[in-house]
């Protein structure tokens, strides 16, 4: 696998090295060793898959508070998806800062998000399936959210709104959650 850093501390884009012959290929999508050889030593203990029927759904910005914050690993195995990532973590030198990654079924990569980012992804093409490995379990009583259109953040979608959960349409500003944050 190629690890390639990006501009938010700790969040990278994961490449399979793709071993190719006349079937087609074969890659991974984890290795612990590799990924402890980054200093990520926490394990997945849960994987979830979203379905997305219409392009234009969009799904966050999510994240799970402590003391069951959780870092996750996100692969598109159907469709395509424009991840959005926001750094919440006050100690971060990209705290505030966000970031997109495309990810699609064709270009294959994982996108792995360290424990204190939100996450939020729209669907670019109908019947849009995600494959997500976390390293807490769901706890609803500490999941979070922002805003998907936080007027401080102006992340730039690239399509319009086709659906959106009325949860994730109510989520508060970041400005208005200092005392939440303080528990990431």
């Amino acid at each position: 696998m190629k690890f390639v850093k990006t501009r938010l501390d700790g969040a990278f884009i994961v490449e399979p090295d793709k071993l190719t012959d006349d079937h087609g290929f074969f890659a991974r999508s984890w290795c612990q060793r590799e990924f402890e050889m980054l200093g990520i030593c926490k394990k997945p203990v849960q994987s979830n898959i979203s379905f997305n029927k219409k392009r234009g759904t969009l799904r966050g910005l999510h994240y799970q508070a402590d003391p069951y914050s959780e870092a996750k690993l996100i692969r598109c195995t159907m469709g395509a998806i424009y991840d959005v990532i926001v750094d919440l973590r006050p100690e971060s030198p990209t705290c505030q800062q966000w970031m997109p990654v495309e990810l699609t079924q064709k270009n294959r990569r994982l996108l792995y998000i360290p424990e204190g980012f939100a996450n939020g992804f729209m669907t670019l093409r109908d019947n849009t399936e995600v494959f997500y490995q976390m390293t807490q379990f769901y706890m609803p009583e500490f999941s979070r959210g922002i805003r998907w259109d936080d007027p401080l953040f102006e992340i730039k979608w690239p399509l319009k709104v086709s659906t959106i959960s009325e949860k994730d349409r109510q989520y508060p500003d970041f400005t208005s959650m200092s005392v939440a944050l303080s528990k990431i």
